[in-house]
């Protein structure tokens, strides 16, 4: 839902971005690149983002917000199809759209499916050619740039590396120059619409990801249970769910030794963030199938984050940290 403008010079140029692209192709390292900050996680994983996440880039002349996207794919699950609405959603009422895609991966045919989402929408879109640090040579672009070419005209084409910065001022230049004029749609120190505790549950995920490479990428999720602020100390109790006993055990470690060190990183990341001491307890508990679990995805939407509920009683011993 976009907020009510506020009032400011006539000059100033505003506008929605959506960034889209196949799985792990870059999308959340561009977003923190073009905002400045840290709002999306990343991992070397498909599908680390799950749900759509706005970044506000506000300068003296312009405000953009950036709508980060989880990768396009086969939907296989209902929580498979809940990011793909996400997506479609994302197509629509944007001032413009950045389609990212991996330079280090052969188009094929999957991409070439992507790219017809982006022929749906009526908006402008770049063509975003990512990870160019990791080519050998960059000539090699070329026939992978003329082969998007042939799907589809897109209104310009950058070469970029969102992990070095390179090519991404400018990208930016050339985002504003499409920018309707109008004000801002939001306050110049909002960043995201992401509240707090969402973030937390993201950045747990984070070295969760990191930490089990591939064991549980897809069947972890994580949700916040308790959330207190005492002056300058945040109190935060977390639930990680897995899908199957093993992937517990996983999580766990030997004794509890894996699971110490996400809290460990975790808490540590989030002191930086927010500013505060970070009092962190983790628990980790087996939900069969919870990505088919309507009630379960409700939960792990960002939107019901804002309530709090105890940690149930069941579970191992809790890490603290």
């Amino acid at each position: 839902m976009k907020a009510k403008r506020t009032r400011t010079k006539s000059k100033h140029v505003s506008g929605f971005v959506s960034i889209l692209g196949r799985p792990n192709a870059g999308k959340s390292t561009l977003l923190n690149a073009l905002t400045g900050v840290k709002l999306a996680i990343v991992a070397d994983k498909p599908q680390t983002t799950r749900t759509t996440i706005q970044g506000v880039w506000t300068v003296p002349s312009a405000q953009v917000v950036f709508v980060d996207t989880p990768g396009i794919h086969d939907a296989d699950s209902l929580f498979n199809r809940r990011m793909m609405q996400s997506i479609s959603e994302a197509l629509h009422e944007r001032d413009l759209l950045l389609f990212l895609i991996d330079s280090t991966r052969a188009p094929g045919p999957e991409d070439e499916k992507a790219v017809a989402l982006v022929k749906t929408a009526a908006a402008p879109a770049f063509a975003i050619f990512n990870k160019i640090d990791a080519l050998d040579h960059k000539r090699g672009l070329l026939p992978i740039m003329d082969r998007y070419r042939q799907w589809y005209e897109f209104d310009e084409y950058f070469p970029i590396s969102a992990l070095t910065g390179e090519g991404i001022e400018e990208l930016r230049q050339s985002i504003l120059k499409r920018m309707p004029a109008g004000p801002a749609w939001f306050p110049t120190d909002r960043i995201t619409d992401q509240p707090e505790r969402f973030l937390a549950g993201e950045i747990i995920r984070e070295k969760i990801l990191a930490a089990t490479r591939q064991e549980v990428p897809h069947s972890v999720a994580v949700l916040i249970d308790e959330w207190k602020e005492e002056g300058r100390l945040i109190r935060i109790s977390a639930t990680i769910h897995v899908e199957r006993p093993g992937q517990k055990v996983i999580v766990l470690g030997a004794k509890g030794a894996r699971m110490k060190a996400i809290a460990t990183e975790a808490r540590v990341e989030l002191e930086s963030i927010l500013s505060h001491r970070v009092f962190l307890t983790l628990f980790v508990k087996v939900s069969p199938n919870w990505r088919e679990n309507e009630q379960f995805l409700k939960e792990l939407d960002w939107r019901a984050m804002l309530g709090s509920a105890e940690p149930e009683s069941d579970e191992d011993s809790p890490v603290t940290l």
